[in-house]
């Protein structure tokens, strides 16, 4: 502020007005620098936190028990993706050979056939579930018993190219298990 016949004078941190000097113009000017710079990043950091908690959230997931000499299995869960995408690989280091499959039954007889990838609408969650789509492990290095957990790895890809990887542990449950119950990501 100017006035007539006196100095220049700035308002200082807590508003009062002090004549202005070169060194109080760098202080006053470098604050409000500072505090530009600070609101940059305050909202570049809003931003990422925005997309980082926008992730793929899988619950209740589980793998069904094997017996001696069984050589595949299921893993069953719900996947909801925060926008459209597709999961277009799953791996699991207990099994060589991890797919994603659905079942389905064509004229009173049960069919399973493995899927390129797998659809997750916007929002929504994609049920795997014993009957319906699933992810195969199979040749399984050894069995997997019932208490154990199991770690996967779904990748997920977005309409622009981008991908997600979610690493799951799955519960493994006993040869009669049919729904999920414990939230696991």
């Amino acid at each position: 502020m100017i006035h007539e016949g006196r100095p220049p004078v700035a308002p200082d941190c807590c508003g009062r007005v002090e004549p202005l000097t070169a060194s109080t113009a760098t202080v006053f000017l470098s604050g409000v620098l500072t505090m530009k710079k600070s609101l940059v990043l305050a909202s570049v950091l809003s931003l990422s936190c925005g997309f980082a908690s926008a992730q793929v959230v899988v619950k209740d997931a589980w793998v069904r028990a094997t017996v001696a000499q069984q050589k595949a299995t299921g893993a069953f869960m719900q996947i909801t993706a925060p926008r459209a995408g597709r999961v277009v690989a799953a791996k699991s280091p207990v099994a060589g050979v991890t797919e994603l499959h659905e079942m389905s039954m064509e004229n009173n007889v049960m069919r399973m056939r493995a899927l390129p990838v797998l659809d997750l609408p916007a929002g929504k969650a994609v049920e795997l579930k014993p009957g319906g789509l699933h992810v195969m492990l199979m040749d399984l290095k050894a069995p997997v018993a019932e208490g154990q957990t199991v770690p996967l790895s779904l990748t997920v890809e977005y309409a622009d190219k981008s991908r997600e990887t979610v690493e799951v542990k799955a519960s493994v449950r006993g040869l009669g298990a049919a729904t999920g119950g414990h939230d696991h990501h």
